[in-house]
């Protein structure tokens, strides 16, 4: 329920008379479910009868009646739940059929009772008229279509401009520019629902649903909405001709503005010609970190002997599943990497003295507190819906009253304290439900979030401007990797790569299996060989496809269904040295463009192949960590998987870029 009120009158007397029988009292819901908002209102004595409620149907925006099937009246009875809950599980129950209803006339029974529930989804709406500003009572009639009014519903206490605020987070409203007191419904209206669900929807638009909810919809299967996109960027004449890729940028511009993307005309942007980045280098990864590699490296008092060492190993191998409860702590700069133990026992006490002060502070809000607290109201509300539907099927979460969902929930409405300004954002359990599964621990978990957070930040702020700039920043590596890749992809409009939001958002969450998850999260940690190496990982995940892509000749709508159905079908160890081969390619480029140069952190733009120092012809070093190609000697696994447990791997000569 994300909104409800109670004093909202329907006045049956329909303005005849002033008779107070005839005003009926009742309470007016929206309510958010998994696949549409739907809109109830139902008088304050009446417990759910199907036969009853009007509810507009999904095949149709006629108003039609909820009946019991008879065999459903007899397997109920009356021992059926009568709370809210019970009340919509009925939903699934009953079968439809039409009625013929006009302006709000009620539906008479043999008892004489006027019976006026009602309930829609916002895909049938239409449009809402209010009253004249300062006549009485403020009250809204809601018009569906077909032109079917609903009766007049008048806001005894307080107005109606909450329902308001409410709806247009779910729909697009706008005046009717011939009668200042309607509200129409945008031909392309947008609900909080997931991307999975707008197809069940088809009158919902994709470009406001972005602009609104650009979160909600990427955490959804894009697959299930290819054709709805490729028919939302179609023209509306009969013709059905496709927009111009032009026009198409335009779109997405709307929808993520500032999104400027393979816009060379732009002042400032470097134009990046065709370059010769030469052959991609061949790359092994060894085996994980052990626990006995990493107890060598640390001195008596627990510090790390050598950071650099330990970081070159878990970029190469990863680490081994026992370690990762200490070492991801240093990697997510929880524990500093120069700290000794006891330094670490101190501050975890202090953490955790922080954390449950920050708790208690939710956790002693009460009820009538809450009621006058919206934002954190919304919060709760968004942090359980996605609690429920994190990750349920890993056997940490799996199952109901686990105790892995508790602290899930606990821990992010604890860092709602924490930030109260971001809140919680969908796509945030994501990334939080892998750190509690490795620390198992509910204070070190919180803190692990929160370093990794301030990595993400930008991904989750309203202006989305850490998403704009990573998906200029992949645009513009991309077209320096494979400029014909770039060309044909803008041919096909989809130029904008709008198909690696959820890739980028979460850090390739839905992406990969959860085990292989922890080893692509831990290796990105690292920082190495270079800043922004998740977007080199796309690369390579694009160019892996590209010629599937091309040779098939898929269109937007195909390109967008294959990206999708990728998930959990991607090699991880192939992946990570295809994305490494190609960052030791273009830091090899004698000729780097500055922008990529910047993206990669090099602060030379001119790389010479020749150079044992890391420096290029004038002096200048490369910013990305050289200390990466010193030299390891230990048991690699090449890309195919095979081992060599007596190979000593000179990375000073098969790795090194400068």
């Amino acid at each position: 329920v994300v909104y409800e009120q109670d004093g909202v009158f329907i006045h049956s007397s329909c303005g005849k008379n002033d008779d107070q029988d005839n005003l009926i009292a009742g309470i007016l819901r929206v309510i958010e479910k998994e696949n549409e908002v739907v809109v109830d209102w139902r008088p304050l004595d009446e417990t759910l009868d199907t036969s009853n409620i009007l509810c507009a149907g999904k095949d149709s925006s006629s108003v039609v009646e909820w009946t019991q099937t008879p065999k459903d009246k007899c397997s109920r009875g009356a021992d059926r739940p009568s709370s809210y809950e019970a009340e919509w599980d009925m939903v699934t129950t009953v079968s439809f059929k039409k009625k013929h209803h006009s302006n709000g006339d009620a539906t008479t029974h043999a008892n004489g009772e006027s019976k006026w529930s009602f309930l829609f989804s916002l895909t049938d709406l239409k449009s809402i008229k209010q009253n004249k500003k300062g006549m009485g009572w403020s009250y809204l009639v809601f018009c569906l279509k077909d032109d079917v009014k609903l009766p007049a519903l008048h806001f005894h206490h307080g107005d109606s401009k909450l329902l308001i605020k409410c709806l247009e987070k779910h729909v697009a409203l706008d005046e009717s520019p011939d009668h200042e007191r309607v509200l129409l419904v945008k031909t392309q209206k947008s609900l909080s629902q997931s991307f999975e669900n707008l197809l069940d929807e088809p009158s919902y638009g994709l470009l406001q649903k972005l602009k609104r909810d650009p979160y909600t919809v990427t955490m959804g299967r894009f697959s299930k909405v290819t054709n709805y996109i490729f028919d939302s960027f179609r023209l509306s004449d009969p013709s059905n001709q496709r927009r111009p890729p032009s026009e198409m940028a335009d779109f997405i511009n709307d929808t993520i503005p500032g999104l400027k993307i393979n816009q060379q005309e732009e002042p400032g942007f470097e134009v990046i010609t065709r370059i010769d980045l030469g052959k991609q280098p061949e790359v092994s990864r060894r085996e994980p970190v052990s626990a006995e590699e990493w107890a060598k490296n640390m001195d008596s008092e627990g510090r790390i002997l050598d950071v650099d060492y330990i970081k070159r190993s878990i970029f190469k191998g990863g680490l081994c599943h026992t370690l990762r409860k200490e070492a991801w702590k240093f990697l997510l700069g929880y524990f500093p990497w120069n700290s000794s133990k006891e330094e670490r026992a101190n501050l975890q006490k202090r953490k955790t003295d922080e954390y449950f002060r920050m708790k208690l502070q939710w956790k002693s809000v009460s009820e009538e507190q809450e009621k006058r607290n919206s934002r954190l109201r919304d919060y709760r509300s968004l942090i359980e819906k996605d609690v429920n539907r994190t990750d349920r099927t890993n056997k940490f979460y799996e199952g109901e009253d686990n105790p892995g969902l508790i602290l899930l929930h606990d821990i992010l409405m604890t860092y709602c304290m924490y930030d109260f300004d971001l809140g919680y954002v969908q796509g945030m359990s994501d990334l939080l439900s892998p750190v509690l599964y490795v620390m198992e621990n509910e204070v070190d978990a919180f803190w692990c979030f929160v370093s990794y957070m301030d990595q993400m930040h930008q991904n989750f702020e309203e202006q989305m401007q850490g998403m704009k700039t990573q998906l200029i920043q992949l645009s513009t590596l991309l077209r320096l990797l494979d400029s014909g890749f770039c060309s044909y992809l803008e041919s096909q409009d989809s130029g904008y790569l709008y198909f690696c939001f959820r890739w980028l958002l979460i850090r390739f969450k839905r992406e990969f299996s959860f085990q292989d998850i922890l080893r692509l999260w831990e290796v990105m940690w690292t920082e190495l060989p270079c800043q922004n190496f998740h977007l080199l990982l796309c690369c390579a995940i694009l160019e892996s496809e590209k010629q599937q892509i091309m040779d098939k000749h898929y269109d937007f709508n195909d390109i967008l269904k294959h990206i999708n159905e990728l998930s959990m079908k991607i090699d991880v160890e192939y992946i990570l040295c295809k994305a490494e081969a190609i960052s030791m390619q273009m830091m090899n480029c004698k000729e780097l463009p500055q922008a990529v140069s910047e993206i990669l952190g090099i602060e030379s733009s001119s790389v010479t192949p020749d150079s044992d120092t890391g420096e290029d012809e004038s002096g200048a070093e490369l910013s990305c960590p050289t200390s990466l190609y010193q030299s390891i000697s230990t048991p690699v696994i090449a890309a195919n998987g095979t081992r060599d447990s007596t190979q000593q791997m000179s990375e000073t000569q098969s790795l090194t870029p400068a």
